[in-house]
């Protein structure tokens, strides 16, 4: 269990102040690596923390891993950073590669055990080339079905409340598809503030800072490798790579060339606002030549059956209707929350010791097929 504590922390604080002790490690290796630190949001000490160094002769590529983008994922976003500064910066040849490692997209999120921002704004369905031109009611899946979404009464008993959202998921289902009510989900939706999956009515602090920094390696750097550090996504235990269509590879091409079993490719027009995606366009708009190869990676918890997933509607729902209605039963409170963490944070020692193996697997994977470690 030390071994795993380590790694995982229990609190946003701790987790920041381990996260920036790596300078010093990071240093041994860059001399002119910096820590960066941006205050987000109203809260005086939610802060971005950015450890950013180039390389010592020819900016010819780097490193660039984030956590945190869904606030409670970046528990095991943090960990995993630390694993692979403390296990593979040595192999990394500074004279040509930089590193960019990003601890807590969203503070309030990670430090209250959220998804969201203190705006409730899924930041992962936040980026558009275009602010203004965020979406409204683009998701009318959605709308039609917001009635499951977004319960506005106060939670009442748990068993009441679980068999409740079956009976409707169901019916929504059987109205619109399975596939229909998952559109709904994954697509994100612009309307309903207080609803799950809010993609936001304007660009959030944290996702202007992101883009700058995007847009700084993309600037700077001929070839950029980003890995997002994710959870709850996939088969349990196990590391799920999830790109863009923009990279213009298909799934069993990128099995092929990445030798990871669990690879999946979204379509931007199914999901609205995702932060990959965005660096895609970004890169296709302003730096044509530029190599990026950015993908979102997830340690899965609740599995891939539909079981699981009707699993992980209601956890979601619940949650949001325990933080904006409220409850009484505190049954249904401990319930939820503890559901919650099963789902992106579990405490479990078992998972935590398949993130830590699963990670080694794609960082190596990765990095070495991308030129970034040696092969």
């Amino acid at each position: 269990m030390e071994a795993v504590n380590h790694y995982f922390k229990g609190a946003y604080e701790e987790s920041r102040k381990e996260f920036r002790h790596l300078l010093s490690l990071i240093q041994s290796k860059w001399p002119g690596a910096k820590l960066y630190t941006k205050f987000i949001g109203e809260e005086e000490d939610n802060t971005i923390d950015v450890l950013y160094a180039e390389a010592d002769e020819s900016n010819r590529q780097v490193l660039f891993m984030t956590s945190g983008e869904h606030g409670i994922e970046g528990y095991a976003g943090a960990a995993v950073i630390r694993l692979f500064v403390e296990e593979w910066i040595e192999d990394m040849d500074p004279s040509e590669t930089g590193i960019c490692l990003v601890h807590a997209i969203n503070p309030w999120g990670m430090r209250n055990f959220r998804r969201v921002t203190e705006n409730n704004v899924d930041l992962n369905r936040n980026y558009f080339l275009n602010p203004s031109a965020i979406p409204r009611d683009i998701n009318s899946m959605y709308e039609k079905e917001c009635h499951i979404f977004l319960p506005e009464r106060p939670v009442e008993s748990i068993e009441k409340e679980k068999t409740s959202l079956y009976e409707s998921l169901s019916k929504g289902m059987m109205k619109e598809g399975y596939k229909g009510i998952k559109q709904a989900k994954g697509m994100g939706q612009f309307q309903f503030e207080r609803g799950v999956y809010f993609g936001g009515k304007e660009e959030e602090p944290s996702v202007t800072y992101m883009k700058s920094w995007q847009e700084t390696l993309l600037n700077r750097f001929d070839r950029i490798v980003h890995m997002d550090w994710h959870t709850a996504l996939g088969p349990s235990n196990e590391v799920t790579m999830v790109m863009s269509k923009e990279n213009k590879k298909h799934e069993e091409e990128l099995m092929e060339w990445y030798g990871l079993n669990n690879i999946q490719v979204f379509s931007p027009e199914k999901v609205k606002g995702d932060s990959t995606n965005y660096f895609y366009e970004l890169k296709k708009e302003k730096f044509p030549s530029k190599h990026l190869t950015s993908a979102l990676f997830e340690f899965g918890t609740f599995g891939t059956s539909r079981q699981a997933e009707l699993r992980e509607f209601i956890t979601i729902i619940l949650e949001n209707q325990l933080y904006w209605e409220g409850t009484k039963n505190h049954e249904s409170r401990e319930w939820i929350r503890g559901e919650f963490m099963n789902m992106f944070y579990p405490q479990d020692r078992n998972w935590k010791e398949s993130v830590l193996m699963e990670a080694r697997k794609a960082i190596q994977s990765v990095l070495r097929a991308e030129g970034i470690l040696p092969r």
